[in-house]
């Protein structure tokens, strides 16, 4: 029967909003927690929290997830750490109001939203399949039906907007989880995302453009956080969706996803120019059809 009581949880983002009572709901089932963050007052607070509230273990790992040799870096010290991973978390997700590339010149948003679960995804995999029954979850939206993969301007260099980019990243949410339960069919590792439903967080009101303080007027609209983890702690929980992968949930259930991201070869060329985006130097100035814009 399948529990994460002592088994080891990594999540992104979660010294906030969704991701705060994602970790908290794992550290009341028992899970060793692994945090990465950035904040670090942040997620000391965090942690404190999710060891009172039952966790054995909170291991902080400290990185910029928009930049790459940042992740590398604190992958390093995770593979150092952690000798298997089973239930994997991609939380974190931003929403840029102005057009940011980052210092690997990828546009912030489709970095912090896509890359960076694809990059550490790619360099904890062996410990991720070690860990075998384990779950890699990937937080995504609903308004990935809205996205489209514009391979001639992933940067947004022609014509940028916020909810254009947002959108973009979370459709590639959406493949890359698709595309990657395809590859981990018979490694004993699942891969599912979700949309947790429209919550009164900090990433809402961002998206909404509207100010901290207007937004916690959301509050009174919009369940919160804590009913936001729920899909997510259900993905890493439920000993019913031990061998269910490649699929789509919101709050009410198991849903299908837009027609573009059940489209295979779009997720093939995005899994290669995702592949050429976090190489070195030569692979990214090389990158298939125009991909920096």
């Amino acid at each position: 029967m399948w529990s994460v009581r002592d088994k080891t949880c990594l999540i992104t983002g979660a010294t906030s909003g969704i991701g705060r009572e994602t970790a908290l709901g794992l550290a009341r089932s028992g899970a060793r927690l692994a945090i990465v963050a950035r904040d670090r007052t942040l997620a000391a607070k965090v942690a404190s929290e999710a060891r009172r509230e039952g966790s054995p273990t909170v291991d902080l790992f400290f990185a910029d997830l928009a930049n790459q040799a940042d992740l590398r870096r604190a992958a390093g010290e995770i593979l150092a750490k952690l000798p298997a991973i089973h239930v994997f978390i991609s939380n974190a997700g931003i929403v840029m109001n102005e057009r940011e590339l980052t210092v690997d010149s990828v546009e912030k948003t489709f970095a912090v939203n896509h890359l960076a679960p694809f990059l550490l995804v790619k360099l904890l995999r062996e410990r991720i399949e070690a860990a075998a029954p384990s779950r890699i979850i990937i937080v995504a939206s609903q308004v990935e039906a809205r996205g489209v993969i514009d391979f001639d301007d992933l940067t947004f260099a022609k014509s940028y907007t916020a909810l254009g980019a947002y959108d973009r990243s979370k459709l590639a949410n959406v493949l890359f989880t698709y595309e990657l339960a395809r590859r981990l069919h018979e490694k004993g590792v699942t891969v599912n995302c979700l949309h947790p439903g429209v919550i009164a967080t900090n990433l809402l009101c961002d998206y909404e453009k509207k100010s901290r303080l207007a937004g916690k007027l959301l509050r009174l609209t919009h369940p919160g956080p804590k009913e936001g983890a729920a899909t997510t702690l259900r993905l890493a929980t439920d000993p019913k969706l031990i061998y269910v992968s490649g699929r789509y949930f919101k709050p009410t259930g198991e849903e299908r996803t837009s027609p573009a991201s059940y489209d295979r070869e779009l997720a093939r060329r995005l899994w290669e120019i995702s592949e050429q985006l976090v190489g070195d130097a030569e692979a990214l100035s090389n990158a298939k059809g125009g991909a920096l814009g």
